[in-house]
């Protein structure tokens, strides 16, 4: 007899009226939030413009979401495209199955294309994204609760995760290990070790992103053997498994490649004109914002042929007459200067 278990919710979605709120897109969703807002005070911190971390998202959550839903399908198609397969299903994202790697890999790619876009350095951008990401992880693990899925192995422990039968699907009821906890508390964790080692050894040049990979793959590799749902094995162990070892090597490769390559942490992680672009109309004088900004930065402000720069401040600097002043001091010169040439 269970003494005690983790309850699953009775449904996964609740009606607003005519309105689904299912809470596997909720926990999503608060995730994405989460990441961006802790993401945009380390980009502000960093010497970024606020603001910033949310336009390029608009590029890599897009991405994300795609590429985690097609590598939840490719890696388990049966479903979709098997023998009794629905082809349809796989556009169901709000029933599960977005891969980690998937998101990670095409977020990457949008995040890029923002970056690129804007003139900021990818590798501090996933920098500042990097604890943001591990939080956001684990508040959206939390939908695999609501959907009573991705459970691990039978176990009668006090924190067990109790499942309730579905013959439509072949769920077992029973009390089961809660890997969906066991990787939301292993998230938080990363996020802390993350937000301490870059605090701790001023990380840059995109080793805090490879420090969160290299140890969220640490854990997932021990809490995907606990998994009991259908997967694809490859000489012994679940397809996921190798992934996290891949990428943890590669992680771990690149930090030490870096640090040897690119010691320290980027000095600038935004443009300058990208800084002045924050406040429009602000270009006035002693400020940084607007075309003066950018004309200073493009070097609008280049001497003309004469020498002289194309600006009517300069005139004035310090040790040199003013027009006015120069031609009041040439008239007695001219006038001495007739018999002396």
């Amino acid at each position: 007899m269970d003494l005690a278990f983790i309850p699953s919710p009775p449904t996964g979605v609740v009606h607003l009226g005519p309105i689904p709120l299912r809470g596997y897109a909720f926990c999503i969703i608060i995730g994405v939030f989460v990441g961006v807002w802790l993401g945009n005070k380390r980009w502000v911190r960093r010497g970024g413009r606020s603001g910033t971390v949310a336009d390029i998202a608009v590029w890599a959550v897009p991405f994300g979401l795609v590429g985690g839903r097609l590598y939840h399908v490719i890696t388990t198609y049966e479903p979709y495209f098997g023998p009794n397969g629905h082809p349809l299903d796989a556009f169901k994202v709000w029933q599960g199955g977005l891969g980690i790697w998937g998101a990670v890999a095409l977020g990457a790619l949008g995040a890029w294309i923002g970056c690129r876009r804007r003139g900021i350095p990818m590798p501090a951008y996933a920098d500042a994204l990097a604890p943001g990401l591990a939080i956001g992880q684990a508040i959206g693990r939390w939908g695999n609760w609501f959907n009573q899925e991705l459970y691990g192995k039978a176990t009668d422990v006090p924190w067990a995760l109790k499942i309730d039968p579905d013959p439509a699907i072949g769920r077992i009821g029973g009390t089961y290990h809660p890997t969906f906890l066991y990787e939301s508390l292993w998230c938080l964790g990363v996020a802390a070790l993350v937000i301490w080692a870059d605090k701790r050894f001023r990380l840059g040049h995109g080793r805090v992103f490879a420090l969160y990979v290299a140890a969220y793959c640490a854990g997932r590799a021990w809490i995907e053997y606990l998994r009991v749902d259908e997967a694809h094995h490859i000489l012994g162990l679940r397809l996921n498994d190798w992934t996290s070892l891949i990428v943890f090597v590669l992680a771990v490769v690149y930090m030490i490649v870096s640090a040897k390559k690119a010691p320290g942490r980027e000095e600038v992680v935004e443009p300058e004109w990208q800084l002045a672009g924050g406040a429009e109309g602000a270009g006035g004088e002693g400020s940084a914002g607007g075309e003066g900004a950018r004309g200073e930065v493009s070097g609008d402000a280049a001497p003309d042929k004469t020498g002289k720069a194309d600006n009517p401040d300069t005139a004035d600097s310090p040790g040199k007459p003013d027009k006015a002043e120069a031609i009041e001091a040439d008239k007695p010169a001219k006038s001495a200067g007739g018999a002396a040439s």
